[in-house]
């Protein structure tokens, strides 16, 4: 069962949006073609804002930056994505700015269409003009959502593009626009600035505070006191199925990991910090209660602006930070998932260490076996010939490379988590 990893993205490489040829003006006429049809020539009013009839003329849109916003209500990321350009969208709107958004629904329904547009403040294609739609998809050549696509008001230049607004969003806020590429430009060199003065200390303090929590919540630890360790930034939510999931397995990786750096001496160290997104103090202090490490306070500002600064989409996320303050990787609970505590201290170095160990292993392992609990026959298969990033079948936890695979119907689990019978065994434990 393969499963869509969330890898780091470098901060230079924004997705640009295919062009669809030479870039024009949005013009009147442009934009009647693009978001209107022969017998519609308006969007839908935010129903927030009017009632469902009202309508606003699509020539009203011209000289605007035109967000166009594909989006469903029956998808949970885009229901996640909508609070947050919910916000920026009114941000930017009562600055006066100049833009707007066009929503283009994937619901499957009128009724969805209408309970999801219920709260977003601005226009949508009427949810019957199905050609209108599907051309728009077509054009930006769309194959997953929540997608923005940026348009200019003046799309004549030649470095005139059409930017992923959602990941613009997610890393930048209301900080983006106007999404020109020299607005672009001058925030990757302002994140690129950020990033290479990085020390724990200013990635974890604020002019108001310099402390941490302990598991008591009154005992103020100082930041400080974190320079030369391993750092862990865990940013979870007890709301979070996935987060409750994977909390129990940090703590005994952490454990672990502190057991072992203590018998071995000479001072390294290795400290988590949660980062909360709960969502009321109760639900804060009752999961936090459950931890061992350090936590921000609840609703300290720095917890967003460190979301903002790593560009983190998802939860449970766990950002590891070296002994030098600078970043080490944002694929923390992969590595922990993959390698458990062998994956201390996270460098690029250990993986590759890692992976070289599982090669050798994976030589001496049979071709093809028979698994408890499934009928048809498991390939070993790697990265090269089938394999890649997975969830284990059996024990639910992240794979990467090696795997026992049905080639039938793609069944996968670890080599570590097969439990070899013979095909009529396979056949009655099913």
């Amino acid at each position: 069962m393969k499963v869509e990893m969330n890898l780091d993205n470098d901060s230079n490489n924004l997705v640009q949006a295919p062009t669809n040829g030479n870039s024009e003006k949005l013009s009147p006429s442009t934009l009647s073609s693009l978001l209107g049809s022969k017998d519609r020539d308006y969007l839908l009013c935010s129903t927030a804002a009017a009632a469902e009839t009202d309508q606003v003329k699509i020539s009203d849109l011209e000289g605007k930056v035109i967000g166009i916003y594909f989006s469903a209500n029956w998808y949970p990321p885009c229901r996640n994505f909508n609070r947050v350009l919910i916000g920026v969208y009114e941000q930017l709107k009562s600055n006066g700015s100049n833009f707007e958004i066009v929503f283009v629904s994937s619901d499957e329904d009128l009724d969805a269409f209408n309970n999801y547009r219920e709260n977003m403040p601005w226009l949508s294609i009427p949810f019957s003009d199905l050609e209108t739609k599907k051309a728009l998809n077509r054009k930006y050549d769309v194959e997953s959502i929540p997608c923005l696509v940026i348009l200019q008001p003046d799309n004549t230049k030649d470095d005139d593009t059409y930017y992923d607004g959602v990941e613009l969003i997610y890393r930048y806020g209301v900080d983006a626009f106007p999404f020109t590429k020299e607005k672009l430009d001058e925030l990757r060199r302002e994140e690129k600035r950020k990033h290479d003065s990085q020390t724990v200390t200013n990635l974890l303090t604020n002019p108001e505070r310099d402390y941490l929590l302990d598991q008591t919540i009154t005992r103020k630890v100082p930041v400080d006191s974190l320079k030369g360790k391993t750092v862990g930034l865990y940013l979870s939510a007890q709301w979070c199925m996935p987060c409750v999931e994977f909390t129990p397995k940090l703590i005994s990786i952490y454990q672990k990991i502190k057991q072992a750096l203590q018998e071995k001496g000479g001072g390294e160290d290795f400290e988590i910090v949660f980062v909360s997104n709960d969502r009321d103090q109760s639900s804060f202090e009752s999961y936090f209660g459950t931890m061992p490490w350090l936590a921000l306070p609840f609703r300290d500002p720095t917890a967003r602006t460190l979301a903002k600064y790593f560009d983190v989409q998802w939860i449970p996320c766990l950002i590891i930070i070296g002994p030098d303050g600078k970043t080490v990787t944002k694929q923390g609970r992969n590595l922990i998932n993959l390698y458990q505590e062998n994956a201390y201290p996270f460098t690029d170095a250990k993986v590759e260490s890692l992976e070289k160990e599982l090669e050798e292993a994976a030589k001496s392992l049979p071709r093809s076996e028979y698994h408890a609990g499934h009928r048809h026959l498991l390939t070993l298969v790697s990265e090269g010939s089938g394999g890649g990033p997975f969830i284990c079948c059996d024990c639910e936890e992240q794979g990467s490379g090696w795997a026992y695979q049905c080639l039938e119907c793609g069944y996968e689990v670890h080599p570590r988590c097969i439990r070899a019978v013979t095909p009529q065994s396979s056949i009655e434990d099913r």
